[in-house]
């Protein structure tokens, strides 16, 4: 066990981390933590859906996807007025980053994508960071949102290579390295992570950890998502995930990924405070909060912002600043040639 950065981790050695005697495998995290970041510390989100439903993806695990029957009714894409309104309340709750998603399969070059560079220089200029999740983009696009202040973009690649096919067919594993190819050719800072309780094995979550830590230098924050299971998707009677499997995979991602933000996404809702806890220690030090019992939409519950604060306060954990994480400065990416069938290891 070493906290030696490392981009070449094999399966066999993620499957040792994973497969520790629990309270080992979280003694061993919380010391790779402490090396890295503060541990007393919790970066705070707010994520704000600026365009709801009507996806033409077929993700088997999305509320907003058009191929389901999830009583999510799609909406336009949001005024800049009302998003600077929701992310100013945030912002006196303690929220330092406010991310905004878009229920599109790639950017597109119009009306829209420009109003929504509006949003991100306004909510840059309150001193908050700004991410956004609004699917593919090209080169061009990227350097827009770069120039308009973007901090960081979120492009999940959801489970391994092999799992994915079985649960999206409209796009493929390689147009989602792609996306964070191209996000690496500007100074934003990349999030990517996935979801567990898809029906995923083991090996598959830590396939996932292995492109995910390939990438040189690894993604500055890696969400581990918990299944909502939302009526009307095919996940919707998946099992639920055992606590601990979230924290062996919180403790395993920390370990693969020590300089990275490991944050405790979707899902954290159906996990009881002494279970966060126990998350927080094994290195997980980033949530979303939101001002309404919904994260997302009204498929995905969330904690609300008072019910954190408690939560934190409690632990003795205070919510992180903005702008406390340098960017990358022009970095290169490289993902292994094992990451993905059919594309060749890319130097940027």
């Amino acid at each position: 066990m070493t906290d030696v950065i490392q981009h070449d981790w094999s399966l066999a050695e993620l499957k040792a981390i994973y497969d520790l005697p629990l309270m080992e495998l979280v003694f061993r995290a919380a010391s790779v933590h402490r090396k890295f970041h503060d541990p007393c510390e919790m970066q705070v989100s707010k994520l704000i859906s600026i365009k709801t439903g009507a996806c033409p993806e077929d993700c088997a695990y999305c509320a907003q996807s058009s191929r389901y029957s999830t009583g999510i009714e799609s909406e336009r894409l949001m005024e800049k007025s009302k998003v600077l309104e929701i992310a100013q309340r945030a912002q006196e709750a303690g929220v330092s980053r406010v991310c905004l998603g878009a229920a599109w399969r790639s950017v597109k070059d119009n009306d829209q994508f420009d109003r929504v560079l509006e949003m991100v220089r306004g909510v840059t200029d309150m001193g908050m960071e700004v991410c956004c999740t609004l699917g593919m983009l090209t080169e061009n696009q990227a350097q827009k949102l770069e120039d308009a202040g973007l901090y960081a973009y979120n492009h999940n690649v959801d489970s391994s290579e092999e799992f994915y096919e079985t649960i999206i067919t409209t796009r493929t594993y390689a147009d989602r390295l792609r996306t964070l190819e191209t996000v690496r050719r500007t100074n934003i800072t990349l999030c990517s992570g996935g979801i567990i309780g898809l029906g995923e094995s083991v090996e598959d979550r830590l396939g996932m950890l292995q492109t995910l830590s390939s990438i040189r230098p690894h993604p500055e924050s890696v969400p581990i998502n918990i299944l909502s299971k939302v009526p009307g998707t095919p996940m919707e009677s998946n099992a639920d995930v055992p606590v601990w499997d979230v924290v062996r995979m919180i403790a395993t991602t920390r370990i693969a990924m020590p300089t990275s933000d490991v944050r405790l996404t979707a899902g954290r809702v159906t996990l009881d405070p002494t279970a966060q806890a126990l998350c927080f220690l094994a290195g997980a030090n980033s949530i979303f909060s939101s001002e309404t019992e919904f994260m997302l939409t009204k498929a995905v519950p969330s904690p609300s912002y008072s019910e954190d604060r408690q939560l934190l306060e409690a632990l003795g954990m205070t919510m992180r600043g903005a702008f406390k994480k340098v960017r990358p400065s022009s970095v290169a990416m490289t993902i292994g040639s094992s990451a993905v069938d059919g594309v060749n290891a890319m130097n940027v």
